[in-house]
């Protein structure tokens, strides 16, 4: 399974327009495309940090969808008032307690990989990380996607609610900063968003 996420650092005041215009517009076109599996949008309404990431079940489907969507990206860009950034991923692990539903809110950690074990961070994620997240009051899902080509990686955790991914914070903390130092992992960035649209419809992978 691959990913594309396309962030937007834009107007805040924009992102209702945004988000109808992926749900309205971008969601229906990109889902008769090819090998396309789903589509979520999240949103920082503080910041207007914007995120849109499309499934693919190819990297094939995934390249070949691109100039198919340049117009979207477009405007997109237009309406938030922002310059689209790119990022194509590997799927590596997906797990999902129960689907998400209206309210829920996530926590985004950008990661810088170490080159030479990059499975191993993996499988520290899968076998030792998820499993602790998964004991948080009102967790939802954990995914991680990869760039092994410019060692980078993204993982998101659902949460039910905003009071639950603010119940989190301090204990998922504790648990990404053991698994990260065991992985020789760095943290980026981290976000905390408002899931919007969540159809991405990634099956199971651990």
């Amino acid at each position: 399974m691959y990913a594309r996420s396309i962030t937007f650092h834009g107007d805040a005041d924009r992102q209702d327009e945004g988000v109808d215009f992926v749900r309205d517009e971008v969601l229906p076109t990109i889902s008769r495309l090819d090998g396309c599996i789903g589509l979520s949008m999240v949103v920082d309404r503080d910041t207007g940090l914007s995120i849109v990431t499309s499934s693919w079940d190819s990297r094939e489907a995934m390249r070949a969808s691109l100039p198919r969507l340049a117009n979207a990206r477009l405007r997109g860009a237009e309406i938030l008032g922002a310059t689209p950034e790119l990022a194509e991923w590997d799927v590596a692990v997906m797990h999902r307690r129960h689907m998400v539903t209206a309210g829920a809110c996530c926590r985004v950690t950008w990661l810088r990989l170490n080159h030479g074990d990059v499975d191993r961070g993996i499988g520290i994620y899968r076998d030792a990380m998820i499993p602790e997240m998964e004991s948080l009051a009102g967790f939802c899902s954990a995914s991680l996607l990869v760039d092994r080509e410019n060692g980078r990686a993204c993982n998101t955790t659902v949460y039910d609610s905003a009071e639950s991914l603010a119940a989190s914070r301090e204990r998922s903390w504790a648990i990404r900063d053991a698994g990260l130092r065991d992985a020789g992992v760095d943290v980026l960035d981290v976000a905390e968003c408002d899931v919007v649209l969540a159809h991405l419809r990634l099956p199971e992978l651990v």
